[in-house]
């Protein structure tokens, strides 16, 4: 619930400072965070910083895939206020891991896993992302994981 407690804190210090832009991008995300709530039937208790990470990293996700498809078009004042929302959301969530310190942990995976070949993409992805939660960017490991994977 710590992050959900920053985001509301967050947001009132921006509305009061009168940067509309940021507040607007929190309230969006906090209805993305109560209508999770809801469908988990948790409005009362609230969930879990986790989940609210994996939502905000979605979140994520959507702008930047937004921004790439409005910079195909053309439209690139509309792609900076996409990416300007993703790198606003982007400070709730914990560090990213480099693609060193990811390719360590897929290494050390496949190793302990004993697999080799595309085949496995599956299993090692799933194990890496189970350990490596929110601090690795699911395309990030599945590229890495391949790549090990055809060598």
């Amino acid at each position: 619930m710590i992050i959900k407690d920053q985001i509301n804190s967050d947001l009132k210090a921006a509305l009061l400072s009168g940067d509309r832009f940021k507040g607007e991008t929190l309230r969006g995300l906090k209805a993305v965070i109560l209508n999770e709530e809801v469908a988990k039937g948790k409005r009362d208790e609230g969930i879990e910083d986790e989940v609210i990470e994996q939502l905000i990293a979605r979140e994520v996700k959507k702008r930047n895939e937004s921004a790439s498809i409005y910079d195909d078009a053309g439209r690139s004042e509309l792609a900076d206020n996409e990416r300007a929302e993703a790198k606003i959301l982007t400070g709730y969530l914990p560090e990213q891991l480099s693609e060193d310190d990811i390719k360590k942990v897929i290494i050390r995976v496949i190793d302990e896993l004993g697999v080799s070949g595309p085949g496995s993409m599956g299993r090692v992805i799933g194990a890496v992302k189970k350990e490596l939660g929110n601090t690795a960017d699911g395309s990030t490991v599945a590229k890495l994981v391949k790549s090990e994977l055809i060598k």
